[in-house]
């Protein structure tokens, strides 16, 4: 019998030995191996916090309690014990388990995250309304070194230390975020781990000081001093207890009885605490541990062998991206590049193992990422920032405020923008369009494909001194031909007007206008639609989101009465919404406009291609709208 089938419920935790606990975390460990090397999803993370996630689970009632996983791709262990063990097939599935945590789920679930960083200040909203019930349930907050490094982390330190709540991080250090850490908070809390001198020393101290007899406050006063001169010596700073945090640790993140320890001592604080837990990201599966950034979130592979090499032919966006700006630094020394610690995900790797000197990783601090490329564009250089989608909402008020304002030429490359798939809603990138069109002196670029996205890059850099936006998605690159994209002096780009749009196919029935990458989707289903109803559709892919041309809306007013309008954005604020006005207050009010793209709600998580299919922005859901524009027919029903 494995032990955990002798986990009906969490507390079933408390009556095991040390021996099982440590048994319970292996099988644990292979559980996680086997669903996400069929599923995908965040391996090394979830491995390095198994012991954190059964200590928690043997101390607390986490579903009276409330504990907050920050960015939550560390909860596979708390799904597996808080009941889910029997759906864990289905994680990341459309229909199944999230890979995040999520409140409609669970209730052990306190607070859904998939952002990073916001755990304590959701944990001390957590207290604050729990003192002003006068309720009596413990809370606290599970984080990782990379997330205490974002300012919003900082903020709510410094509130939590003002405030005094009674409550618990627990710190999981493992030294790295998707890339290994960066800044002075990483190299701080480096001179912790190594700084076990520290407790020894205190130890022989504090031992000694009893010996001496008590001759008057005066000798109290300097013993006081002493203690805390050597903390200042030894441990430069003492961060976390200025702020009014108590701290314990640092402590084997690995060793159940060590943590659950520790937590038992330090929960009945009156006030604030932080555990420090070394862990290994990756722990108890060697590839994982070997390669934690790559094991950090993937696709499938083989549990005996490492994920197979990524062919030349199969290149992403993300690669074409990577290859483009390289290209493009070779040429123009006042390029930089600046991530917020995704130099792998973002396609900067070779940039920042070849131009060292301008590359800048700032760690989870997307808001300074773009003030800072602001600044630096003042200097002369051509800033690049790249980070996904998904996180640049958190930074849109600098991108307003400290960049679009000033009219700075800083260029902000969006990857996995649209739909990601599993991963859900927490990381669809289904807002840039309607957050960064609204704002004044932006251009916004949706290359279609390869060729267009080498081609926007190089115009952002060289032909637009506005802010830029370049928006594209996960994936493999659509039109990618080694010899056409050969980098270097045999690849010719285009200087490309903006505003300016591209005609795919022409046509006289109904007109199609593409955004970005769905372009492929509307020529399926273009080419369906002639041989079903003889109907000529003219394509046209838009290039820019922002500006749209005069000359495009009176050419669609003029020649066409059916208009399809294509983006992977939600609606609301999208291109379509900008093309319907446009069309009216031109007078053109009497067309037909059907707009395709993401619904008024968040997308669940599934594969792509059925998501694309439940929302109608697929080949068949375009064809569909055609049909009933031409034929009076119903669109098909959205499951």
């Amino acid at each position: 019998m494995s032990v955990l089938e002798k986990i009906s419920a969490p507390a079933d935790l408390r009556k095991l030995s040390y021996a099982e606990i440590d048994r319970l975390c292996s099988e644990i460990r292979n559980i996680m191996v086997e669903v996400v090397s069929k599923n995908g999803g965040h391996l090394a993370s979830n491995l390095g916090a198994v012991e954190l996630t059964v200590a928690l689970h043997r101390v607390f009632d986490l579903a009276r309690d409330r504990f907050v996983f920050d960015v939550g791709h560390q909860c596979y262990a708390h799904k597996i014990l808080s009941g889910r063990l029997n759906k864990i097939e289905t994680l990341r599935q459309y229909g199944g388990l999230s890979g995040f945590p999520k409140i409609s789920e669970s209730g052990y679930d306190a607070f859904g995250t998939g952002h990073s960083s916001t755990s304590i200040s959701a944990a001390l909203g957590y207290a604050a309304g729990r003192d002003l019930n006068g309720e009596n349930y413990y809370v606290g907050a599970l984080i990782g070194d990379a997330s205490l490094s974002s300012g919003m982390a900082f903020e709510a330190l410094n509130h939590l230390g003002h405030m005094k709540s009674r409550m618990m991080i627990i710190l999981n250090d493992n030294e790295m975020a998707i890339a290994p850490n960066v800044g002075a908070l990483s190299v701080y809390l480096e001179k912790i781990r190594v700084g076990w001198v520290y407790k020894k020393v205190k130890e022989d101290i504090e031992a000694l000081l009893k010996m001496i007899p008590i001759f008057g406050s005066n000798v109290a006063k300097f013993v006081e001093r002493v203690k805390s001169s050597l903390k200042y010596l030894v441990v430069p700073g003492m961060l976390f207890e200025e702020l009014g945090v108590k701290y314990f640790g640092p402590i084997d993140g690995h060793n159940v009885e060590q943590i659950v320890t520790t937590i038992e001592n330090a929960k009945d604080f009156a006030g604030p605490v932080i555990i420090h837990a070394i862990t290994k990201k990756g722990k108890g599966f060697s590839l994982a541990e070997a390669s934690p950034e790559k094991y950090h979130s993937g696709g499938l592979f083989c549990v005996e062998t490492a994920p197979p090499p990524a062919q030349v032919e199969n290149k992403t966006y993300t690669d074409i991206f990577g290859d483009t700006i390289l290209d493009l630094a070779s040429r123009e020394n006042k390029i930089a590049c600046i991530t917020a610690a995704m130099c792998d995900g973002t396609g900067l790797s070779k940039f920042a193992a070849k131009y060292s000197a301008r590359f800048f990783d700032v760690g989870i601090c997307e808001q300074h990422a773009l003030t800072f490329a602001g600044g630096l564009s003042l200097t002369g250089h051509i800033p690049v920032v790249a980070m996904y989608s998904t996180f640049s909402q958190r930074a849109l008020d600098q991108f307003i405020h400290d960049v679009a304002l000033q009219n700075l030429h800083v260029i902000l490359c969006l990857d996995r923008a649209g739909l990601v798939g599993e991963d859900g809603p927490t990381h669809h990138g289904a807002f840039d369009i309607s957050m960064f069109k609204m704002v004044p002196n932006v251009i916004i670029m949706a290359p279609s494909d390869a060729h267009e996205l080498k081609n926007a890059v190089y115009n952002a850099v060289y032909n637009y001194r506005h802010p830029v936006v370049i928006r594209y998605p996960k994936g493999k690159a659509a039109d990618y031909n080694p010899e056409k994209l050969l980098n270097g002096d045999f690849y010719q780009y285009e200087n490309i007007e903006a505003a300016s749009y591209k005609t795919v196919a022409e046509g006289e029935d109904l007109l199609m206008i593409s955004c970005g990458t769905v372009l492929d989707e509307c020529k399926k289903a273009a080419a369906e639609l002639s041989e079903k109803r003889r109907a000529s559709c003219e394509i046209i892919d838009i290039r820019f989101v922002k500006p749209i041309s005069d000359k495009l809306i009176k050419y669609c007013g003029e020649k066409f009465d059916k208009i399809i309008c294509v983006e992977d954005n939600c609606l609301k604020g999208g291109i379509g919404e900008e093309i319907s006005a446009r069309l009216y207050e031109s007078g053109y009010n009497s067309k037909k406009i059907k707009l395709i793209g993401l619904p008024d709600r968040f997308v669940e998580h599934g594969p792509n291609s059925r998501l694309k299919n439940i929302t109608g922005s697929d080949s068949a859901g375009i064809l569909a709208a055609a049909l009933a524009m031409l034929d009076g027919e119903k669109c098909r029903k959205k499951e």
